[in-house]
């Protein structure tokens, strides 16, 4: 799917489920790394992260426009367009909106180390070692220990 089909689907998404038109711009945004989506207050354009697109039944995309577009046509009738507010939820809720973006699947990949708590067993999943002499356990503050280095097992 292209930048194109992406504004046809926007604007035939808003005029089925809003009854209002789309007159902005959407587009795909390849810098966005964990969100779906971002509405822009300032200019009411709308980008998406295209790694949701699942490219067949385009249900997870469809999920992330009806979100934004509930942050568009709030705004643009004055209302807040926060995720918090009651009329973003109801709303939501009513064109049936994605409340929030799924993982990604390449994220889990990057975690390297897992540490476990001796006192409590919480566990804890890093990118980058930590210093289990300065750290603690933020639930009981008891000591950490490296269970699993992940990084060392895959090579």
């Amino acid at each position: 799917m292209n930048d194109q089909e992406l504004q046809t689907l926007v604007e035939t998404i808003s005029i089925k489920y809003f009854a209002k038109p789309f007159v902005h711009r959407a587009y795909f945004n390849r810098r966005l790394k964990t969100t779906g989506g971002r509405y822009h207050l300032s200019d009411h354009n709308i980008d998406i992260n295209p790694k949701m697109d699942d490219g067949t039944t385009h249900e997870v995309l469809i999920g992330i426009i009806k979100h934004e577009l509930c942050h568009y046509h709030l705004h643009l009738a004055g209302y807040s367009a926060g995720h918090n507010t009651k009329q973003f939820k109801q709303l939501l809720k009513a064109v049936g909106g994605s409340r929030y973006a799924p993982r990604i699947n390449g994220r889990t990949s990057q975690i390297k180390y897992f540490y476990r708590c001796v006192s409590c067993g919480m566990e804890y999943h890093r990118r980058r070692r930590i210093n289990t002499v300065k750290y603690v356990c933020g639930r009981c503050h008891g000591k950490l220990q490296l269970v699993n280095d992940i990084k060392q097992q895959g090579a």
